[in-house]
C-alpha cells in the first residue's frame, strides 16, 4: 500500500537526500506536493521524476518559469507563501519539513492538522513555537519526528526508556569552520571562509550557521522543546569527528551514545521508515580505522550564540521567535557584507536585549508568532544599518 507523502523544501540538502531514498522505491510512495525556492530546474524535474500533484516554488516571481518547466507533465504549479500553506493541508500520510526559516512554521501546522506524520528538519519551529507545534500534534493525533541528526539520534536513544530516568541530554557540534581557529581572527573571517564546513555537505546558511553555531544555538532549544528538559539538563560537546550525534545520560550513570556516519540520509531514513528500521545506503563505521573518537567542551566567548539560547530558554513564551528572527536577519547581512561574522551575535543580543517584554509574553498564536517575527526582523535591520554605518 503507498503511502501519500509531500516534501516541503525538496530542493535543499535535506529535500534532496528524502528524494534519493524515496525515488530507490518509487513505487512504495505517491508523492502530493514538492516545495522549493528559487532552484525552478531542479524542483521541476524532481516534480516530474516523482510524478508529484503539484510543485510550489516561494518565489512568486518565478512562478512562470515553473509552469514553462512543467509544461505537459499535468503537475499543478502554485508559488508564494499562501501556495505553500495550501499544499500543507493537502491530506498526506508523511510530510517532510525541511524549509529553512520561519517560512516552515505555516505549512508544518497545516500538515499537522491534517493529522500526519511530520518529519521535522526546520529548527525554527520549535524554536519560535514549540508550544504551538506540540499542542498541534496532540490535538489531531498527529506524529511529531525529529530529523536533525542531533534529536533524531535522542529520539533513537529514548527508545523503550522511562522519561523520567533521565538525568542528562549531551548533544553535539561539530564546531564547524572556525573551531580551531585564533579568536582574534574570527573579526576577519570571511563569508567563503564560513560557507565552508569541514564534515558535512549542506547549504550555505546552514554551514554558516555551524561555524557560528547558531544552529547548536537552535538546537539547544529545540531539545528543550522536543523532550521537555530543563535547560540545565541540556548539554553542548564539540565533537570534531561528527560520528557520536548525541548522548543519553539516565539516573543509573548510564549513556546511551548514537554512533553513525556523517550522512543525513540515516535520520531522514528513521523518520521515513519509523517505526520500522530499514536497510538505508550509508556507509558503515570502521571504528579500528577511526582509531578515535575525540570531545571538548564548547568555548562561549568563541560561540555566544550558546549563551544567548539559554538566556531564550529561560525567558521562554516568544523570545524564541524573537532570537530566530534576529538570526535570520543578522544572517542576511553577513551574507550581504554590511556585518562581520562576529557581529552577528551581537545583532541578535541587541535585538534580545531591547524587544518589549510584553511582546514576548503575548499568548503563542500563529499570529502573535508572526508578528514577533517581523518586528524582530525590523529591529534586527535597524541594528544592522547603525553598524554598518
Amino acid at each position: 500500500m503507498t503511502r501519500r507523502v509531500s516534501i516541503f523544501g525538496a530542493t535543499g540538502s535535506i529535500g534532496q537526500n528524502t528524494i534519493d531514498l524515496i525515488a530507490r522505491d518509487p513505487d512504495a510512495y505517491d508523492v502530493v506536493a514538492l516545495t522549493g525556492a528559487s532552484n525552478i530546474d531542479q524542483l521541476a524535474s524532481d516534480a516530474m521524476r516523482l510524478r508529484a500533484d503539484i510543485a510550489v516554488t516561494a518565489d512568486e516571481t518565478q512562478l512562470d518559469d515553473l509552469r514553462t518547466a512543467l509544461e505537459g507533465s499535468g503537475i499543478e504549479a502554485a508559488a508564494g507563501q499562501a501556495a505553500l500553506t495550501e499544499v500543507g493541508c493537502r491530506p498526506a500520510d508523511w510530510v517532510m519539513s525541511a524549509i529553512v526559516g520561519a517560512a516552515g512554521l505555516a505549512p508544518g501546522i497545516c500538515a499537522l492538522e491534517q493529522g500526519a506524520t511530520l518529519a521535522l528538519a526546520n529548527k525554527e519551529s520549535l524554536v519560535c513555537a514549540g508550544q504551538l507545534i506540540l499542542s498541534t500534534a496532540k490535538a489531531n493525533d498527529a506524529r511529531l519526528l525529529p530529523v536533525d541528526s542531533e534529536h533524531s539520534a535522542v529520539f533513537q536513544a529514548l527508545v523503550g526508556e522511562d522519561m523520567d530516568a533521565v538525568e542528562r541530554i549531551i548533544i553535539t557540534a561539530s564546531g564547524g569552520a572556525f573551531r580551531d581557529w585564533p579568536l582574534d581572527k574570527l573579526a576577519s573571517a570571511t563569508l567563503a571562509e564560513a560557507s565552508s564546513h569541514p564534515n558535512w555537505d549542506m547549504g550555505q546558511r546552514i554551514t554558516i550557521d555551524s561555524a557560528s553555531m547558531f544552529n547548536k544555538a537552535l538546537e539547544l532549544i529545540e531539545t528543550r522543546e522536543y523532550f521537555g528538559v530543563r535547560p540545565d539538563q541540556i548539554e553542548v560537546l564539540v565533537h570534531p569527528e561528527s560520528m557520536i550525534h548525541a548522548m543519553v545520560g539516565f539516573t543509573d550513570g548510564a549513556l546511551m551514545a548514537h554512533v553513525g556516519p556523517p550522512d543525513m540520509r540515516h535520520a531522514i531514513g528513521y523518520a521515513l521508515h519509523w517505526p520500522d528500521r530499514r536497510a538505508l545506503p550509508v556507509d558503515r563505521l570502521d571504528l579500528a580505522q577511526i582509531g578515535a573518537l575525540t570531545f571538548r567542551p564548547p568555548d562561549e566567548v568563541r560561540w555566544p550564540a550558546l549563551r544567548l539560547a539559554r538566556e531564550v530558554m529561560e525567558r521562554g513564551g516568544l523570545s524564541g521567535a524573537v532570537f530566530n528572527a534576529a538570526k535570520e536577519t543578522a544572517l542576511d547581512g553577513f551574507i550581504a557584507g554590511r556585518i562581520g561574522f562576529q557581529t552577528m551575535a551581537q545583532v541578535v543580543e541587541q535585538v534580545l536585549n531591547d524587544t518589549d517584554p510584553g511582546h514576548i509574553d503575548a499568548p503563542m498564536t500563529l499570529d502573535n508568532v508572526h508578528a514577533v517575527d517581523q518586528m524582530a526582523r525590523q529591529a534586527a535591520r535597524d541594528v544592522i544599518e547603525h553598524k554598518a554605518g
